[in-house]
């Protein structure tokens, strides 16, 4: 799959809300969707990087087990609490969100890695795929400003910064000194 054909299939479409599910806010509309379009790719990509993040933490295996495995555990939960708070900031927007795992899997930028790698390869790919996150995350913070949305730029300045932590705590694990 070429890169433009997975840029393609992550644009989060902008579909109709249902009456029901409309939520007011003084934002522009167009904008508000906008944001929400930036938001449901991060929702996606938070799911996907828990569960590979999750993943390695169960299949960790060798001299630095404790370390890695406990590490995985910590930095799985604070992705996984990303999760509630960016899809329900897509409702506050008035917009829809992630509604299946095949919609996770359409959106998310995080690949899929082989059944058995070795765990420095785990922190190297748990380090590359936090980078590109972060990179999201900004993209996403742009999308905010242009939409005076700061309640939503306010919270993705927090998960950048968290973000960022991750990557240095698995670049100092790889780090040959």
């Amino acid at each position: 799959m070429t890169m433009a054909t997975k840029e393609k299939e992550t644009k989060f479409s902008k579909t109709e809300v249902p009456s029901q599910l409309a939520v007011p806010n003084d934002l522009n509309e167009r904008k508000r969707q906008d944001v929400v379009a930036a938001l449901n790719p991060l929702v996606a990509d938070a799911f996907a990087l828990y569960v590979k993040t999750k993943n390695f933490h169960w299949h960790m295996s060798g001299s630095y087990f404790r370390d890695y495995h406990l590490l995985c555990d910590e930095q799985a939960t604070q992705i996984f609490a990303m999760v509630d708070v960016l899809a329900e900031r897509a409702r506050k927007l008035g917009g829809m969100t992630i509604r299946s795992i095949g919609q996770i899997h359409r959106l998310t930028h995080i690949e899929d890695d082989e059944e058995t790698i070795d765990p420095r390869e785990m922190i190297e790919k748990l380090l590359a795929d936090n980078r590109g996150f972060a990179a999201r995350l900004r993209a996403a913070h742009k999308v905010c400003d242009d939409a005076n949305d700061v309640a939503t730029a306010s919270f993705l300045e927090v998960f950048i910064d968290e973000t960022e932590r991750r990557c240095w705590f698995l670049f100092e694990l790889l780090a040959q000194r």
